[in-house]
């Protein structure tokens, strides 16, 4: 069975559909963040939101760091999974359940280092799945939140993998000269990517079904 695939930073309508018939099972729409490429208003994900078909997921990146701003934006942009991508507190998970039943919380892990696991470890029993991106969350002048194009040490998401049950994406710098390794070092369940197929920031369609056939060979034993 393939990796199911995330399709992050859309952009536009266009972009939605371009992305859904290439076979994504999930796009990713970026709300305000404090660096990186690709937000956009929350009324334009809204919009995207409302074109995209059933059985493909909606996700919805925020920065936000409490469960009241979260509740707030997903009201407002009507999709069906939230992505933080900021540190959280454990005990807002359980706020985010009883005010947004059936949606899908999702949360970032930043793969710095070795201390990433335990992150990973804490936050896994509370959430539908983790993503694992590059990232400096405690950068001294801006905090790097993802969206970077560059990979990290994928040792330590292979041993993410294996310490929780959770679902996990692996996400950060992937391209399709590197998704096979990239899958085979980690084993993760499922991909996210966003620079890796785009070209002067637009969704490019050769490199988005290059990379779709690269990565449906790489998880199905193919290479």
């Amino acid at each position: 069975m393939r990796a199911p695939i995330k399709i992050c930073c859309i952009q536009d309508e266009n972009e939605a559909k371009l992305a859904i018939d290439c076979g994504a099972e999930a796009l990713g729409l970026v709300s305000e963040m404090p660096s990186g490429w690709g937000p956009i208003p929350e009324e334009v994900i809204g919009r995207i939101a409302k074109t995209i078909p059933p059985f493909v997921t909606s996700v919805l990146l925020t920065s936000k760091t409490n469960a009241r701003d979260i509740i707030e934006q997903q009201q407002v942009t009507q999709c069906n999974a939230i992505q933080i991508v900021d540190a959280f507190p454990i005990s807002e998970y359980a706020l985010l359940r009883q005010a947004m039943p059936g949606i899908s919380i999702l949360q970032a892990v930043h793969v710095y280092g070795t201390e990433s696991i335990d992150h990973a470890k804490a936050v896994a029993p509370h959430v539908d799945g983790l993503i694992l991106d590059t990232g400096s969350p405690h950068g001294a002048d801006v905090r790097v939140l993802g969206g970077t194009g560059q990979t990290h040490d994928w040792t330590i998401s292979a041993a993410i993998v294996q310490a929780v049950s959770t679902p996990v994406f692996l996400a950060g710098g992937l391209k399709t000269h590197n998704i096979a390794e990239a899958m085979q070092t980690t084993k993760s369940y499922g991909i996210d990517l966003c620079t890796g197929v785009r070209t002067n920031t637009h969704l490019d369609p050769d490199k988005l079904r290059a990379f779709m056939t690269a990565a449906r060979q790489a998880t199905q034993g193919e290479v």
